[in-house]
């Protein structure tokens, strides 16, 4: 019993440190700690917002998979050629990456289900809390800031607006 104890601390001490390690990774990108990869990740993010803004998103989706795939591809043939032509015997370009553990532990998907149910509950909640007007003062401020976002939305779209306040 103490064993299965010990080892559910330790997976959620591993979940907690990586989502630190995650934390501090991005906090590096925010912060231009590291400018050539603060620089690649936002104009990434920028390529991808104005894609999204004028193609569909499968059509976005699409072309990232392809451009992926057409890097990768050059890549291996790349490495294949130059161990043909050097006879050396490295093997597969990424290797690293395939044997690398991916999988999601159960406990993880608990945890991020657990919150997941605490934001859902506490929408819901509200949802009908503003929607069958409880309170009279917050339904008609609901329906103020919609009727503002009518206009809001009939003059912007949700990208655009993501893409002016990314400047």
């Amino acid at each position: 019993m103490a064993d299965s104890t010990s080892s559910s601390s330790d997976s959620s001490s591993s979940s907690s440190s990586s989502l630190r390690d995650l934390t501090h990774s991005a906090l590096q990108l925010i912060h231009w700690r590291e400018p050539k990869k603060s620089a690649m990740a936002f104009s990434l993010s920028l390529l991808v917002l104005v894609s999204v803004a004028t193609l569909s998103v499968i059509s976005v989706v699409s072309y990232l998979m392809l451009a992926c795939l057409c890097v990768t591809i050059t890549f291996r043939v790349y490495k294949s050629v130059i161990q043909a032509v050097q006879k050396s015997e490295e093997g597969h370009p990424f290797r690293s990456l395939l044997e690398k553990d991916i999988s999601v532990s159960s406990e993880s998907v608990r945890q991020l289900a657990d919150q997941f149910l605490i934001h859902l509950n506490w929408f819901s909640s509200q949802t009908r809390r503003l929607l069958l007007v409880q309170d009279l003062v917050d339904s008609l401020k609901l329906a103020a800031a919609m009727w503002v976002m009518t206009y809001v939305g009939a003059v912007f779209n949700g990208v655009t607006i993501l893409i002016l306040d990314s400047d």
